[in-house]
């Protein structure tokens, strides 16, 4: 006997982050955060269960990832907990690609486990809500559960378990926002985002930005609702450089070593930073954020795009020796099944 579904789900950049976590092994985070789904982002994933297997299985796209490694782990414990809740022990095979690079800044483990969350749930006949499948999802990756829910989204922090889920600000077709999502670098970063959430509280300035996040959340819910550009623009990327300057005053004491944060940037990251703040100075509506990594999101007003795009060219082809992924967002549904064959 064998039960199959594939599903597909988005990456989400979050507009106001969320950094550190009160509680690591529920994935309960110190402050809510907002999002949007990207669409051209996605992660791709079937489940099959099947009572002929002695063991979970799992395959990705263009990468080799062994049975024993941490991602494997963290999968086929996240199969366990809904094979629990269904009541079903039958192991299973999981295949699984992405649309987009992994592990430099755009969310891949997002959209990983929120498509494997809704595959599994679909292939296991689990019948959740919308708020169990994100609190479902958020236990395998925390920001999955804002890739559940459609369009702009926020994940409210709580403090316990069944209180901890993302909930929709806005649809997917609210506001005619771009996101130009570019690629400067393939290579994984070498901090995890995990590793990073565990020393975001050494940092002197977590408590302040803490304590500053509920006006700053208010403001950008606000803003975007009311499709106001500007004060949206300006409070996300002052926020990306309020969780960045976390990151970057967390000490790293390993054996043999100390350093003094995690440095996510790369120097063609902070490029695009000081072009986007020229791009403005000549009347070019464009403002950045970046999660975890050192990929830039720009985001633009639909009326901007092309003149986005072509500046973001410009800067890459001032060095011949580069050639940078730029992937071009809108705001999009979240995690859904889809027919098994469009995996490859």
């Amino acid at each position: 006997m064998s039960l199959k579904a594939t599903a597909e789900a988005p990456a989400n950049l979050a507009f106001v982050k969320y950094w550190g976590k009160q509680d690591s092994d529920l994935r309960i985070p110190t402050n809510n955060s907002i999002s949007v789904n990207l669409s051209k982002a996605k992660t791709i994933t079937s489940v099959e269960f099947d009572s002929t297997l002695n063991e979970d299985q799992l395959s990705v796209t263009n990468r080799d990832i062994p049975l024993e490694s941490d991602f494997s782990n963290r999968v086929f414990r996240h199969l366990d907990r809904m094979r629990s809740l269904a009541g079903i022990n039958q192991k299973a095979i999981v295949h699984t690609q992405n649309t987009f690079p992994t592990g430099v800044g755009i969310a891949s483990s997002a959209s990983g486990f929120a498509a494997l969350t809704i595959a599994a749930c679909s292939a296991l006949g689990l019948d959740l809500t919308e708020k169990e499948l994100s609190e479902m999802a958020r236990l395998g990756s925390g920001s999955a559960c804002r890739s559940i829910p459609d369009g702009f989204t926020e994940w409210i922090a709580a403090d316990i378990n069944n209180s901890s889920y993302a909930v929709q600000i806005a649809p997917a077709d609210h506001w005619d926002l771009n996101i130009v999502t570019v690629v400067v670098s393939k290579q994984a970063k070498q901090l995890s985002s995990t590793y990073g959430h565990s020393l975001a509280m050494a940092s002197p300035f977590f408590k302040a930005r803490l304590e500053s996040l509920p006006v700053r959340l208010e403001t950008v819910r606000s803003a975007i609702l009311g499709r106001d550009f500007d004060t949206f623009g300006r409070e996300t990327e002052m926020e990306a450089i309020s969780f960045h300057s976390i990151a970057m005053t967390s000490p790293i004491q390993n054996p043999g070593s100390w350093i003094s944060g995690a440095y996510y940037w790369l120097p063609e990251s902070l490029e695009l930073i000081l072009s986007v703040q020229q791009w403005r100075g000549s009347g070019l509506g464009v403002y950045f954020t970046l999660d975890a990594g050192p990929t830039v999101h720009l985001i633009c007003l639909h009326k901007d795009l092309d003149r986005v795009i072509s500046a973001v060219h410009e800067v890459e082809s001032s060095r011949s020796d580069r050639k940078w992924d730029i992937l071009i967002n809108d705001p999009a549904m979240g995690a859904h099944l889809i027919a098994g064959d469009d995996l490859e």
